[in-house]
């Protein structure tokens, strides 16, 4: 299974605070385990919100842009991982073991990607060789 272990944001991260040395040796230690394993399939770190902009949706209306900084820094996104794991217990272990050398307070989810397979019958087939198409040009680099 395919899951996303999201990075929440912390005050830290949404004021633009990089991370020390040590914790990006220690990142860096972690993500090359997660390759060589098999289990890592993208991970990237985000600006914060301040650098960021809404689009949001509402019926027919227009849609509404609003720029970042946004409230609510619990709920916020700082980075993420997509990993290859065979279950969510699998994802959970790996998860216990990202490091934290300076002791800093954060959370992370891990959240399960949609398979073809979950969307059933509304799947049809020509929605299926669109997506397989989709995914192998992506993969190629177009």
């Amino acid at each position: 299974m395919r899951c996303m272990v999201i990075m929440k944001a912390n005050r830290d991260s949404e004021a633009g605070v990089m991370p020390g040395e040590r914790t990006l040796t220690a990142m860096g230690h972690f993500n090359e385990e997660l390759v060589n394993a098999g289990v890592m399939l993208a991970g990237e770190g985000l600006h914060p919100s301040s650098r960021g902009v809404r689009v949001g949706f509402s019926g027919s209306a227009a849609p509404v842009v609003s720029d970042g900084p946004f409230a609510g820094i619990q709920e916020l996104v700082a980075g993420f991982w997509l990993w290859q794991v065979r279950s969510m217990a699998e994802a959970v272990e790996w998860a216990r073991r990202i490091p934290n050398p300076e002791g800093d307070d954060f959370e992370v989810e891990i959240r399960p990607v949609f398979e073809a397979e979950d969307f059933g019958e509304q799947f049809t087939p020509e929605a299926r060789e669109q997506e397989e198409r989709l995914r192998k040009r992506i993969e190629s680099g177009q």
